[in-house]
């Protein structure tokens, strides 16, 4: 029994399974990303890095010592007493505890539900770093361009099903995602869609659902072109800077993210976002709880409605 309540068995990870599939859901475009092998440093810079186009390498962690030694199995066994927060679908939900993880269970208990069957919880920016340093030299930095952030990668779990719903990361940095063992399915949108994928104000974040798309509620989505993939083990996703994203686990899994920064411009854009998320955002939702939710659902609304007017749609 865990801290959900739910009873668990561990069972082995789902074998590597490779696919390219291209999809469109209810009339929705979604592209499919390009996928490089042996790509090097020159070429990316130029062909994906300085345009902001987005490309899955199926090869940039091939030297990592993580992609053989990270299994469920060896984190449960050397890692599974951790506590370790866990994030539920009640993640945005107005009140107290918005953008809050209220819950917390033994890393070997997650795992072990994961790798049971789907669940919407999830381990959300978690640096298991923090807490086990001697993994540090399992994640090599990659050549592929300059400008890293830091050595501790944030990580991330899921179960079947779970989503991460539509949004940009707040600091702006440009994200080189890497899953391990199972599939997550991912989907891209740039930022000459923000209206289309209906922003909400004062956040990076959209409740629109690119894969089950809702026309009635929100219609200019019909006009929005995005790209998807889905990241098999050891496989990375290049997200560029501000590129927003939804991301669904196919199977029970985990991934790692190592950043970069862009440029100044981007940074102060960062700062800007998380001050007015700290301020503006979390002081309103503290003040208004669900009024505030309903207020920046009608502007966003209200500002896809004017795009669509403005281009005669």
């Amino acid at each position: 029994m865990n801290a959900l309540g739910q009873t668990t068995a561990p069972i082995s990870a789902p074998p590597d399974i490779h696919v390219n599939t291209h999809y469109y859901y209810a009339m929705l475009k979604l592209l499919p990303i390009e996928r490089r092998t042996g790509l090097g440093r020159e070429e990316f810079i130029e062909n994906y890095l300085k345009p902001r186009k987005p490309v899955v390498f199926t090869d940039l962690s091939k030297d990592w010592a993580a992609t053989s030694k990270w299994t469920f199995e060896f984190l449960k066994k050397e890692y599974g007493h951790l506590e370790v927060p866990v994030v539920g679908p009640d993640f945005h939900k107005p009140g107290p505890n918005y953008m809050k993880s209220t819950l917390t269970m033994k890393f070997g208990d997650y795992l072990d539900l994961i790798q049971k069957g789907p669940t919407e919880y999830r381990i959300f920016l978690w640096n298991i770093l923090d807490h086990a340093k001697e993994l540090t030299g399992d994640v090599a930095q990659p050549t592929i361009c300059d400008g890293w952030v830091d050595n501790y990668p944030f990580m991330f779990f899921g179960g079947a099903g779970a989503v991460t719903g539509m949004h940009y990361d707040i600091d702006c940095s440009h994200v080189f995602h890497t899953h391990f063992w199972t599939r997550k399915h991912v989907v891209l949108f740039d930022q000459s869609q923000n209206e289309l994928l209906y922003q909400h104000p004062f956040t990076v974040q959209s409740r629109v659902d690119p894969l089950n798309p809702d026309y009635e509620k929100y219609p200019a989505l019909k006009n929005a072109v995005g790209y998807e993939t889905i990241l098999t083990h050891g496989e990375t996703l290049f997200i560029p800077t501000m590129w927003w994203h939804h991301i669904v686990y196919v199977d029970g899994g985990f991934s790692l993210s190592l950043r970069s920064v862009d440029n100044v411009f981007t940074q102060a854009k960062g700062l800007y976002n998380i001050a007015r998320h700290f301020v503006v955002d979390k002081g309103m939702n503290a003040v208004m709880g669900p009024k505030w939710k309903d207020w920046k659902e009608q502007k966003a609304i209200q500002r896809a409605n004017e795009r669509m007017e403005a281009v005669g749609a």
